[in-house]
C-alpha cells in the first residue's frame, strides 16, 4: 500500500523542532513549539500526538519533543529545500536576505525533489544559505561550522562571522545598514561598564571600525573563533583588524 506524503503542517513541525536544536543542545518543548509556529498549545498537543503515532517524534507528557531518526530525515529534507530556495532567491533573483524566509516557507512545500536537485546543481551545490546556516546535502549529511555566539566570546578574542540568525528580518536590515556581513573579521574589545553593550572591531572594505552592539545583536551573530593552531601566517582575522 502506497503511503501518502506528509502534510505541509507535519513538514513545518519537524523542521521547527530540528532548527530549534540545530545550534544548541537544549530540546524544544510544546510551549516553545506553539510560540514558534504561532498556534495554540492545544493545536500543538494534537499534532505532536500525530507525529508520535507516525514515528516522527518522541514525547512524554510535560516533557520535551525530540525527533526520531525518521523525523530527522524528513526535517533535514525540508531544511535543505528551505535553505536552497533562500539561496536561489538571493543569488539568482536579487532578493535581500531579510525578504527570503516567507517566500521559502511557501515554495518549499510546492516544488519536487527533482526541482530541488536541479536548483542545487544550478547554484553549484552550496553548503550554506545567505545567513550562514548549513545546507544539508541530498544524503542528509550536514557540515556544521564550529561557531559560538559573539556575546559568549571573551575580550581579546577574534574570529570570523560564520552565521547570522534570520529570526528577525528587522535585525537583518539593521545589520545590512551597519555593513555587518558573513565572513567579516571581528574582534571583541570588551563590554561597556554596568552591563553596557559589547564593543567590537569589525573589518570591512573601507578598513576596520568599532561598534557597540546590544545583547540582542551580539546574540544573533555567530563567530568561528580564531585558533593559533589552525591559522596560516598573515591569515589571522585579528591581524586583518589592526
Amino acid at each position: 500500500m502506497k503511503t501518502s506524503p506528509p502534510s505541509s503542517s507535519i513538514e513545518d513541525y519537524v523542521k521547527v523542532i530540528y532548527t530549534f536544536t540545530e545550534w544548541q543542545d537544549k530540546p524544544i518543548t510544546s510551549t516553545q513549539l506553539a510560540q514558534r509556529l504561532g498556534v495554540a498549545n492545544s493545536s500543538v498537543s494534537e499534532m505532536v500526538r500525530k507525529l508520535k503515532e507516525q514515528g516522527l517524534v518522541d514525547h512524554k507528557p510535560y516533557g520535551a519533543v525530540t525527533l526520531t531518526a525518521d523525523g530527522e530525515r524528513l526535517a533535514l529534507s525540508m531544511v535543505r529545500r528551505h535553505r536552497l530556495i533562500e539561496t536561489f532567491l538571493v543569488q539568482e533573483l536579487g532578493y535581500r536576505w531579510d525578504e527570503v524566509h516567507d517566500e521559502a516557507e511557501t515554495l518549499e512545500h510546492a516544488v519536487s525533489d527533482t526541482f530541488i536537485d536541479r536548483m542545487a546543481a544550478k547554484l553549484g551545490h552550496p553548503v550554506r544559505d545567505p545567513h550562514g546556516d548549513p545546507i544539508p546535502a541530498a544524503d542528509g549529511s550536514v557540515l556544521m561550522p564550529p561557531a559560538v555566539r559573539m556575546s559568549e566570546l571573551p575580550a581579546g578574542q577574534g574570529g570570523r562571522i560564520t552565521r547570522i540568525s534570520d529570526e528577525d528580518p528587522y535585525l537583518l536590515r539593521y545589520l545590512a545598514t551597519e555593513r555587518i556581513e558573513l565572513d567579516a573579521a571581528v574582534a571583541v574589545l570588551g563590554r561597556k561598564p554596568f552591563g553596557g553593550p559589547l564593543t567590537v572591531r569589525i573589518a570591512g572594505p573601507d578598513g576596520s571600525r568599532e561598534l557597540d552592539l546590544a545583547d540582542g545583536v551580539a546574540d544573533a551573530l555567530w563567530v568561528h573563533p580564531e585558533s593559533a593552531d589552525e591559522e596560516e601566517p598573515g591569515s589571522s582575522p585579528a591581524a586583518s583588524l589592526r
